[in-house]
């Protein structure tokens, strides 16, 4: 069984999972870094040159890649979950656990990331927030077994309680 993580950017996905690698004694894979390695390129370059469908598209391999493997802390793209088959896949391999936060902290943690381009190209960095977070929202819940705050914890204790129900759920 995998511990996934689901969630907004910003929402501390790799920070909790490589924590959890370490607590849990499993492999942290973030699925972002399989797509850069798989295209040979960064996100934003993916995007760029391709496409964001072209980037889905190789997350939706990655994915299912992932999660033919058991025993894995899987860090997944904040979109992930636009996909059905993604869902199915993380679900059914997987504990998913979604991670919250507010959008101010969402804000500033990711306010100045240069490695997550624009997905609307169209609002202040704000709003768009603010309206693909509302849009995603209902898969996010959905897809998630577990919702974790991680406005109101810090990581370490977001850690332990993704582990502690990650253990009641997978045994030892």
């Amino acid at each position: 069984m995998n511990c996934v993580l689901i969630g907004y950017r910003g929402t501390g996905k790799s920070t909790i999972g490589k924590i959890l690698s370490h607590r849990l004694n499993l492999p942290y894979v973030s699925l972002d870094q399989k797509i850069v390695k798989k295209a040979g390129m960064p996100i934003p370059e993916i995007v760029k040159k391709h496409s964001w469908d072209y980037f889905r598209d190789l997350e939706e391999e990655v994915v299912a890649e992932a999660t033919e493997r058991d025993g894995q802390v899987l860090d997944t793209g904040g979109g992930v979950i636009t996909r059905p088959r993604n869902i199915e896949n993380l679900r059914r391999t997987g504990v998913v656990f979604l991670l919250e936060a507010t959008i101010e902290d969402i804000v500033s943690r990711i306010g100045s990331d240069s490695q997550r381009p624009s997905l609307t190209g169209k609002k202040s960095f704000t709003e768009e927030v603010k309206e693909v977070l509302e849009e995603r929202k209902p898969l996010y819940r959905k897809t998630a077994h577990f919702i974790i705050d991680t406005s109101r914890l810090s990581a370490e204790e977001a850690a332990t309680e993704i582990a502690e129900r990650f253990l009641n759920l997978a045994g030892p």
